[in-house]
């Protein structure tokens, strides 16, 4: 026989073994609807992944596997799985899922995406003990009450004249300022070059984020650049680290013309820089993990909070018998004669089942995003190693198994005795607006001190009225990632107490 023969069929044999393991192996996955080639399944998915894949789930369960184009994907929309996935397997699940954007403008370095290694395992502790723990929060709490102040006080002027406001660009701003003057002493709707560039900076990379990139899902496009996003990648991260790098060199030689005094609070940088300068540190921090973790807390701490307030907000406007009866409660607790404070709302339980209901409902990040770390046996089902896995807190939060009226906003679930023990910190897993296990959110402190007060201090000093002629607002989602309003918010504030509350 000659050599020809053999290699036909040797490659026969091989390739006949390849596709009986992939029929085999997809017989274990969770059930999928039939796939086509190359795309998988991308002809069922609309523009806003949580709604095509609760669409989806109606039909082929809690717990279904998809392909979006060359990627495996499983999706789940049951608190029992994703218990058992998140808690049960957490370190199987311990890695999140990255993208050409990802690695680029964070200078493969991000300490949201990195996998869980000694590098991780460090941010994280210097992230939850120094930049976001108890004590710098505290140190921070000015900040947080003078850019509530500032709002307010804004509102107050826009009510004197009966204007108009877009809510939805002024809590951007105020959540803007607050981080980034936590972590560079900077007001990013202050006036100046550094102030303007970051503030632009910000929103173009929160956009260009959650756009949909066929190199990232589709392995015959990887190596080209179809829709151009290369590009615009590089101008952002040139620009990005063109700012950074000077806000940092000019730190720096600030730091040694003078000794700063113990008394003065140092900003998130001054800790980082600390960290660089430290030989015996862990690990070996560099200028670019430390421009990456500035990109991680820009992107992951703005847009999420002044969502769920603006959310929230727009509820209770097209809910005005909820929004009295929490206008009521700040009243008795309160009062009207000083702005409601952070220590005022361990004491509001209404206005805190009302930002539940709004994690509920509108849920910021509707997808949690892991990634399989090795194989994992889920029930009858085995999920293959690298397979992403998406958890549908969007469906979760309608599904009415889970909870009564899912599509009525009413915080008073949160009251009964049955609901009043579920919080946000990751332990129940039909609420997860922060996520759970170790890969939680590092912020949730920080956004259930700032959401809350904010939404009680703005109903506290105003009425909302709507520019629409009906004067109810329109609850529609952009698709997206995220899940932003479909339109800004505006609306007109009507001063329910003084302006002196602000002395």
């Amino acid at each position: 026989m000659t050599l020809q023969p053999l290699i036909f069929y040797a490659s026969l044999f091989i390739l006949s073994a390849l596709v009986l393991k992939a029929i085999k192996h997809s017989r274990r996955l969770p059930p999928s609807p039939w796939a086509l080639p190359i795309v998988g399944h991308l002809h069922l998915l609309g523009p806003s992944l949580h709604h095509s894949f609760h669409k989806l789930s109606t039909r082929y369960g809690p717990l279904m596997s998809i392909r979006i184009g060359s990627v495996l994907g499983v999706v789940t929309s049951s608190p029992d799985v994703t218990k058992e996935l998140l808690k049960t397997n957490d370190v199987t699940f311990a890695a999140r899922n990255s993208s050409a954007a990802i690695e680029c403008l964070t200078y493969n370095s991000s300490f949201a995406f990195a996998p869980n290694g000694p590098y991780w395992q460090f941010m994280k502790k210097l992230t939850t003990v120094e930049l976001l723990g108890s004590r710098t929060l505290l140190q921070f709490l000015p900040i947080r009450t003078n850019e509530l102040h500032e709002l307010i006080r804004f509102l107050f002027e826009k009510s004197k004249s009966g204007g108009s406001v877009s809510i939805t660009d002024e809590l951007l701003k105020f959540t803007n300022n607050i981080i980034s003057q936590m972590m560079l002493s900077i007001r990013c709707s202050g006036k100046g070059g550094q102030a303007e560039e970051c503030r632009t900076l910000a929103r173009e990379v929160t956009e260009i984020f959650g756009e949909f990139n066929i190199s990232d899902i589709i392995w015959i496009f990887k190596s080209f650049d179809i829709q151009g996003f290369r590009r615009r990648f590089k101008d952002i991260h040139r620009r990005f680290d063109s700012l950074l790098e000077n806000i940092i060199t000019n730190r720096e030689k600030l730091r040694k013309e003078k000794k700063e005094s113990e008394e003065k609070v140092k900003d998130l940088l001054d800790i980082l820089l600390d960290v660089l300068g430290n030989q015996n540190s862990e690990i070996k921090l560099t200028r670019d993990h430390i421009k990456a973790l500035f990109l991680d807390f820009l992107t992951a701490g703005t847009d999420t909070s002044s969502m769920t307030v603006e959310w929230a907000l727009a509820e209770l406007i097209n809910h005005p018998m909820v929004l009295q009866k929490a206008q009521q409660e700040i009243d008795q607790v309160v009062g009207r004669n000083r702005l409601v404070q952070e220590s005022d709302v361990p004491h509001l339980p209404y206005i805190q089942a009302i930002i539940k209901e709004s994690f509920r409902i509108h849920p910021p990040i509707p997808l949690l995003n892991r990634r399989a770390l090795e194989d994992c046996k889920i029930g009858n089902y085995i999920i293959p190693k690298g397979t992403l896995l998406f958890v549908n807190l969007w469906s979760m939060g309608r599904d009415p198994e889970i909870w009564k009226n899912p599509l009525e906003f009413q915080p008073e679930r949160f009251l009964s005795q049955s609901n009043s023990e579920i919080d946000v910190r990751g332990l129940h897993y039909q609420l997860l607006p922060f996520g759970t296990g170790r890969r939680g959110c590092p912020g949730l402190s920080l956004a259930m001190q700032e959401l809350p007060t904010t939404l009680a201090a703005m109903i506290q000093c105003f009425n909302f009225k709507v520019t629409s002629p009906d004067g109810v607002v329109d609850m529609s989602e952009r698709p997206g990632l995220s899940s932003p309003r479909a339109q800004d918010l505006v609306c007109a504030p009507v001063a329910r107490c003084a302006p002196s509350i602000l002395n």
